[in-house]
């Protein structure tokens, strides 16, 4: 029987902690699973677009998702800080364990693939306003047979923004969805979304409101309880669930082993 495949979005307090997170990631691989690593690198380009005098803006949607301004500057700075930092990071750090990491990114051999948005609708002072040079996109195809292909000779993806559009420009994507995506088109067991809280909060930002269980045709009402960067991690396991991956997790980065606490369904559970 083929090994099952097991997608991990690191995020929150792990994206921090990479040293532990990569302890706990070579245990799984031990164990005898196989895994799919896909991160973002949001603070990081946070922190050095503040450093290289240009400060990250924020768009808020109409339906109250945020997502981040990425004109050409700020989309260099991302892959800077996501591709050339925080990914060569956690390789490294997997590469000290013995797993046989490798590092890419959605551009590379077109592993991620999508449309880059026309034009971005954002909320500024209570109007709606159309961005155009906006470099965002959505992940709408994974190069399967290559990720397949790094597997089969025993290296470990780990998978960053941007992707490619359709037009060969860079993209910036969020990579919770892009994880989501991934974990369909692999026909993965699970997708465990790792975040800076217990999982889905029924009452923000009371940890003890932990909502442990969703059924699978509830997942999209669940939106309503999402705050922040929450919502696009429900947006994300929603479409996984669609999409044919049998368990979703929304599981905390900043507790010790938090793919091994995901894997045992501590967080909340959506199938």
């Amino acid at each position: 029987m083929p090994q099952q495949i097991v997608v991990v979005k690191l995020g929150g307090a792990a994206a921090q902690s990479v040293e532990e997170f990569a302890e706990d990631a070579a245990a799984q691989i031990r164990a005898g699973r196989r895994l799919v690593l896909v991160h973002g690198g949001s603070d990081d380009t946070n922190r050095l677009s503040e450093q290289l005098g240009h400060p990250p803006r924020f768009i808020t949607s109409p339906s109250g998702h945020t997502s981040r301004r990425t004109d050409a500057r700020t989309l260099e700075i991302m892959q800077m800080a996501c591709r050339g930092a925080l990914n060569q990071r956690v390789v490294a750090a997997l590469q000290r364990r013995g797993v046989n990491a490798v590092g890419v990114s959605g551009v590379d051999g077109r592993v991620w693939e999508g449309e880059r948005k026309a034009a971005v609708r954002s909320v500024e002072d209570g109007r709606i306003v159309m961005v155009r040079d906006d470099y965002t996109g959505t992940v709408s195809r994974v190069n399967v047979s290559l990720l397949r292909t790094l597997m089969e000779a025993g290296f470990t993806p780990v998978l960053c923004p941007p992707a490619i559009s359709t037009n060969n420009e860079p993209i910036n994507v969020d990579a919770d969805r892009a994880a989501a995506v991934t974990a369909a088109a692999l026909g993965a067991s699970d997708l465990l979304l790792l975040t800076s809280a217990p999982g889905l909060l029924r009452q923000f930002p009371d940890e003890s409101s932990l909502i442990r269980r969703i059924p699978r045709g509830q997942a999209e009402s669940a939106q309503e309880f999402a705050q922040g960067r929450m919502k696009k991690k429900v947006m994300g396991a929603t479409e996984a669930l669609v999409g044919g991956v049998k368990r979703v997790v929304i599981g905390d980065a900043r507790r010790a082993r938090p793919i091994e606490a995901a894997l045992a369904g501590e967080g909340t559970v959506l199938e």
